[in-house]
């Protein structure tokens, strides 16, 4: 016998419990099916227990600094198995909140793997529950919110063991800190753990096969990190082709081939960061006939696939692969599917890399703007020049906004810099509303603030800048 509901959600990472959410505002009888634990991938292994080992990283190398702001401290230490404790418990209590807010809402959680099988006019959700039993779920619609997960290449060696091999997973719970440390792949997940254990004093070496780091960033970005990163010592290879990565008696043996040179990095362990897959198997997608494209499920503009009342939403549907889309994204399918008119879909989605320093961006680069044919006006503050970050002793980096010249619509922004992840929001908002420089320029900014960078990089873009 099945149960019925108006929307059964299949997975609960920031998209799915978002959508369920949503969906118990809108008086729907919704839920949610988990395989693991409420939160997703987000935050019991991604973005909130990196944070919580990025955070810690960053206290223990300002201790190293203290002198710089007249102070001293002695025997400056850390505790490893204390940093990755913190990092669990803060994954644990951010999970046990999910949990309260699906008791809040009404939402019917169940534990256990979802498959979907053919029905009536939607298919079926079938959970295998943890006890061994089984559950038939029914629903006006259901929305897949399963996912991602790191991308391996067996073939090079590229798999995690657990042990020397990781992927972000591994990254975030090793017995004991390397000495040293072989990032592989230089996206901002590689970026991330290579900042981390940096900071802890690891000899990290990135390597990458793209001709820079940060490839989805403004090339003035990428090339501002790698020479932050290089003075903090990490060491980088681009144009880098992997070859092979075994274990040897000690740690792991990295081979690739640059320009032609092959060369060998021996370290205590090394970290896979290549790429992400969705979570896509295992679901009776195939036999649905669900049109499924390079390891992602295809979809339309509202979130539906090819099959009737099935959606999707999230990493599982492809990049970007970030959390708040995924969020975006859920709750604007449940809005349609509710016979709403959703709007802002195509709202500006920014990026953050949580490194030191910090790197956020929103829009076109400048090099995309210029192969689209734009014409455009680039602005740029330092922050060497801002009150505020010469004060902090955080001097590092620049903002850049990107104008359309024609019309003076701000169609881009990258930022490098002490907490930019926190300002980039700013010039998110500006875009969605559909801003231009006369809006941003007469717009009136706090001081003493790093934000004021902002401001005076939408004046140099039209030849007002102030403090250079």
């Amino acid at each position: 016998m099945a149960d019925p509901f108006d929307l059964v959600v299949i997975g609960s990472g920031p998209g799915g419990y978002v959508a369920a959410i949503r969906a118990s505002q809108l008086g729907m009888k919704t839920a949610i099916v988990e395989r693991e634990a409420l939160g997703g991938v987000c935050l019991n292994w991604g973005c909130i227990p990196t944070k919580a080992l990025l955070k810690s990283g960053e206290l223990y190398e300002t201790l190293g600094h203290l002198g710089d702001y007249g102070l001293s401290a002695k025997d400056r230490g850390y505790d490893f198995a204390s940093v990755i404790e913190r990092s669990r418990k803060v994954a644990k209590q951010l999970s046990a909140g999910v949990a309260f807010l699906m008791r809040k809402h009404k939402i019917e959680v169940v534990d256990g793997a979802a498959r979907l099988e053919k029905g009536g006019a939607v298919p079926k959700v079938v959970v295998a529950l943890k006890d061994g039993k089984s559950r038939v779920l029914e629903a006006k619609a259901v929305i897949l919110a399963t996912g991602a997960r790191a991308r391996t290449i067996p073939a090079l060696g590229l798999e995690p063991d657990g042990e020397r091999i990781w992927t972000y997973r591994e990254a975030m719970v090793p017995k004991a800190a390397p000495k040293s440390l072989v990032v592989i792949g230089s996206g901002a997940i590689g970026i991330e753990f290579a900042s981390f254990y940096r900071a802890l004093g690891a000899d990290v070496t990135v390597v990458e096969a793209l001709d820079r780091i940060l490839p989805v960033e403004d090339e003035e970005v990428s090339t501002a990190a790698r020479k932050a990163f290089e003075r903090r010592g990490l060491k980088f290879h681009v144009a880098a082709s992997v070859s092979k990565l075994a274990k040897t008696r000690t740690g792991v043996s990295v081979a690739f081939e640059v320009g032609g040179k092959a060369q060998t990095i021996d370290a205590d362990a090394a970290i896979v960061a290549v790429g992400i897959a969705g979570n896509v198997e295992d679901l009776g997608l195939e036999t649905l006939g669900v049109t499924v494209q390079r390891g992602h499920v295809v979809v339309d503009a509202d979130g539906a696939t090819n099959v009737a009342g099935l959606y999707a939403i999230g990493d599982v549907v492809g990049p970007p692969w970030l959390a708040h889309k995924a969020s975006h994204e859920g709750v604007y399918c449940v809005e349609h599917i509710a016979g709403l008119a959703p709007d802002n879909l195509a709202a500006p989605i920014p990026g953050c890399t949580y490194s030191d320093p910090q790197i956020a961006s929103v829009g076109l680069t400048e090099a995309q703007a210029a192969a689209g044919g734009r014409d455009v006006k680039v602005g740029r503050f330092p922050f060497r020049a801002n009150g505020k970050s010469i004060a902090a002793g955080e001097t590092e980096g620049f903002v850049k906004a990107v104008f359309d010249a024609k019309t003076g619509a701000l169609i881009g922004a990258h930022m490098i810099g002490a907490e930019v992840t926190e300002m980039i929001q700013g010039f998110a908002l500006a875009m969605t509303l559909e801003a231009t420089e006369a809006e941003l320029i007469a717009t009136v900014f706090p001081h003493p603030t790093m934000s004021e960078a902002m401001h005076e990089a939408a004046l140099d873009a039209f030849g007002r800048v102030l403090h250079i």
